[in-house]
């Protein structure tokens, strides 16, 4: 006979069902990392919500004509009347400022969507770039285990800035990081020609796929060796050789200078993160030297650790038996992300489609720092505020530069904590051999 119930005693079901259980529940689902299984199906679960998501933003807010129409200008001549001379290429906007494989790509566009003129096709042809990219980014998120399902929420159906622009605006900004976030996936998984063949795809759409190259260039070191190396370098400008060989036989000069100017002075009108400097000194030299100077010393502050990441992920590999494949993956992952986020930092502009750029890796950058959730989250609401503020202002661009400073301050703290795991784990590897 089973003993009585005390009064007042509840069952397991109606446990469960108290709302402080359910909210314990909900929160140990949403902050807990580590968990592949739980950021696997929150990954399904967000991408099906995503196509929902992206049908509803489409057919219900109205697309706005930025550069699409120019992108179009632009490739129509290659099409129409083969024309390879870079200084001839132009559109609304100017002359066309991005190398070869932007020409290609965007042919494609032009072919499949009648000249471009069937806006509601090229839609969901970014839409589905959109959940691509998602895939990509969420298969990164799983393979390194590092954030919690939250983490994922907040890159995804949290941010209206980045939806806009994929399916409404038509940047090419999405179409490089698509490439970009592909190259780092086959990166991960071991194929490095293939990964190097996409990065440097990605590059030919658009040129600040470089700001990782710095992290990149000693990843290839550390796992490739020196002659590897050279033949990873060898496959990336092999393929902007090929994908940009008619207009180099026809007008090299021309094609040179325009897809890769590198001096080119930005509009202060669309500036995102600078509107509190004058115009005068946005556009000055010296600042712009300024801003290289201080690109080039954090890269090189940062570049002995994140050679210790990647030395020791090369080690890692050769014992994946012996050790998480997460470990491994955070420490190949840090220095790319970091590395791009740097560059963003101190960028002479920043326009509104360049949000992209580092969006998606601002989630795993954050918890790879030491602050709470509750920062972490606020941060990103911050940014997230900053990048939607329209035309931004002296206190938008002054808070997006706070919130970039109190990350890389923090990610700069905690790389001594990761190379004190590192050593541990390196430790553990070498007590085992012997």
């Amino acid at each position: 006979m089973a003993p009585p119930r005390k009064k007042g005693a509840s069952t397991p079901a109606s446990s469960w069902r108290s709302p402080t259980a359910l909210y314990s529940m909900v929160k140990s689902f949403l902050l807990t990392t580590g968990d592949a299984s739980a950021l696997l199906k929150t990954s399904v679960l967000l991408l099906v919500l995503e196509v929902v998501l992206n049908y509803a933003v489409i057919q219900r807010v109205a697309y706005t004509e930025i550069d699409w129409v120019a992108y179009m200008q632009e490739v129509a001549p290659v099409i129409h009347n083969s024309t390879f001379d870079y200084s001839q290429l132009r559109g609304d906007t100017g002359p066309l400022v991005y190398p070869a494989g932007f020409v290609w790509i965007f042919s494609a566009f032009y072919w499949l969507t009648d000249q471009g003129g069937d806006l509601r096709l090229a839609q969901y042809l970014y839409a589905a770039l959109y959940l691509l990219t998602l895939s990509l980014v969420f298969r990164l998120m799983t393979r390194t285990r590092k954030v919690p399902p939250l983490a994922l929420i907040l890159m995804s159906v949290a941010s209206r800035r980045i939806h806009s622009i994929f399916v409404l605006r038509l940047f090419n900004d999405p179409v490089a990081m698509l490439l970009a976030y592909a190259a780092i996936n086959f990166f991960l998984d071991g194929h490095w020609t293939v990964g190097s063949v996409f990065f440097s795809l990605a590059v030919s759409v658009k040129m600040n796929v470089l700001l990782f190259a710095p992290a990149l260039f000693l990843a290839y070191l550390a796992t490739q060796g020196l002659i590897g190396t050279v033949k990873q370098l060898a496959v990336c400008a092999g393929i902007q050789l090929v994908v940009a060989a008619p207009f180099l036989a026809t007008n090299p000069l021309a094609y040179l200078a325009g897809s890769f100017d590198f001096g080119r002075v930005f509009l202060y009108e669309w500036t995102v993160n600078w509107r509190f400097l004058s115009e005068q000194v946005f556009v000055s030299r010296p600042f712009h030297i300024l801003l290289l100077f201080l690109h080039g010393f954090v890269l090189l502050l940062c570049a002995p650790k994140w050679w210790k990441m990647l030395k020791s992920y090369a080690i890692l590999m050769k014992h994946k038996d012996q050790v998480p494949t997460d470990t491994a993956a955070q420490l190949f992952i840090w220095p790319l992300f970091m590395c791009n986020f740097v560059g963003v930092a101190f960028a002479r502009s920043l326009h509104y489609q360049f949000y992209v750029w580092y969006f998606h890796q601002l989630h795993y950058l954050l918890w790879c720092t030491k602050l709470p959730v509750v920062a972490k989250v606020l941060l990103l609401g911050v940014v997230e505020l900053c990048w939607n503020v329209f035309p931004s202002t002296v206190w938008s661009s002054a808070f997006l530069h706070m919130c970039h400073l109190v990350l890389m301050v923090s990610l700069l703290a905690n790389m001594y904590g990761i190379a004190a795991l590192v050593d541990r784990v390196l430790l553990t590897i070498r007590r085992k051999r012997e």
